[in-house]
């Protein structure tokens, strides 16, 4: 069930649940940076309560409507959760079966991987966990992972992103 498409080469992994701390907005794409520019905060958050990373940051999109508000969180995986403070909130993302793909290349090219990747699902006949009202698309968990880190990679050109969708039971 793995057939290759070309420009992407998605796989699909079983993941266990994962503890995780975000802090979650409400925010519309074109002004994605608001909560973009919270997940150095939350690592820094994390950094000052001794709580180390157990992967890469990532956002989540809980409900992501592309004409509308999107609840996105800035969030990151780690072994023990914190007590949360003020914006910080934990949680954990669900075990389950995922569709990952990695991109290597500007964020701005996201868009274009997420849709080769749902024509991909669609041919392969995968249905993601997920319902759609309205144009709103509600997510059980869809993750956009930051493989590189910008203090070391300045280029984004240069960053590996993984999209990592989970499919419905």
């Amino acid at each position: 069930m793995n057939r290759q498409t070309p420009g992407i080469s998605p796989s699909i992994v079983t993941r266990d649940e994962q503890v995780y701390a975000y802090i979650r907005g409400s925010v519309r794409m074109e002004q994605f940076a608001v909560i973009a520019d919270r997940l150095p905060e939350l690592i820094g958050w994390l950094a000052g309560r001794g709580t180390p990373l157990a992967g890469a940051p990532f956002f989540r999109y809980d409900a992501l409507d592309m004409d509308g508000e999107s609840v996105v969180e800035a969030g990151a995986p780690v072994a023990e959760a914190p007590e949360p403070e003020g914006d910080v909130a934990v949680g954990v993302l669900p075990a389950g079966r995922y569709v990952t793909v990695t991109h290597t290349g500007h964020p701005d090219r996201l868009l274009g991987i997420e849709a080769e990747l749902r024509e991909w699902a669609r041919d392969e006949g995968l249905e993601w966990d997920m319902t759609e009202v309205d144009g709103v698309e509600r997510w059980a968990c869809r993750l956009e992972s930051y493989l590189t880190d910008p203090r070391v990679e300045p280029d984004p050109a240069k960053w590996e992103v993984e999209l990592a969708f989970r499919l419905a039971d």
